[in-house]
């Protein structure tokens, strides 16, 4: 079974967003300083909404070529697939590698799925491929993506629960995921609680630069703040 952060400990992750955990992983992990978050833009067609902190369900997908199991077969792969999304640990998030010669050739998400993940738990999705039907999303249901599509053309879950690598963020089943606007990262669980205790002071030593940047003091006081 998956270890759970305390509701403390999630509070404290839903009150700050990506680049701050990143910073605060630096401090406490600072051998992750160069991995476990993502390195390319994604679209986010919602910036406005708070981040989101969830545990990945991990999936594959295709849309170029058309399903290549019999129509029961595939039917039966996506109740199952349903089955995974819903399970613990909960609250999710889908994170959705698109596997496309052409990525993004066809969008998973859109208004019905988006209605059903929200149903089962998913807080969002985060995927190097395509998305659609902006308007028509869930509400509250954040995307990070790798495009904007039309259509879906033949998409299909090729497998879940599988290992994934979105903009060069490596993902298992199961991590704990936070993202928001900038892009998303992976969170250890025993690093919260030592981020926690770093927080104040990585807030306090910038705020100093900051102060003193602003100050128009000149060179020699932001050197001094950032000693």
């Amino acid at each position: 079974m998956t270890a759970m952060p305390s509701p403390a400990q999630f509070e404290f992750l839903r009150s700050i967003d990506t680049p701050t955990v990143c910073n605060l992983l630096e401090v406490v992990a600072p051998e992750r300083r160069g991995f476990g978050y993502t390195v390319r833009h994604l679209h986010c067609p919602f910036p406005d909404l708070p981040p989101m902190v969830g545990f990945a369900k991990t999936v594959t997908m295709r849309a170029q070529d058309r399903v290549p199991l019999g129509e029961a077969g595939y039917m039966n792969k996506r109740l199952d697939y349903l089955d995974y999304v819903a399970s613990n640990p909960q609250p999710s998030i889908a994170v959705i590698q698109d596997l496309d010669d052409i990525v993004g050739f066809g969008a998973f998400w859109g208004e019905v799925q988006t209605n059903i993940h929200q149903a089962l738990g998913c807080l969002g999705t985060i995927t190097n491929g395509s998305i659609r039907d902006i308007p028509q999303v869930a509400p509250g249901f954040q995307m990070l993506a790798g495009s904007i599509a039309p259509s879906h053309a033949f998409v299909h879950v090729v497998d879940y629960g599988v290992n994934v690598n979105i903009h060069g963020m490596a993902v298992r089943s199961g991590e704990l995921i936070h993202a928001d606007r900038h892009g998303a990262v992976v969170v250890p669980l025993e690093t919260i609680e030592p981020m926690k205790a770093a927080a104040a002071g990585l807030a306090a030593k910038e705020a100093k630069i900051i102060e003193a940047a602003r100050s128009g003091k000149g060179v020699e006081a932001i050197k001094a703040a950032m000693k």
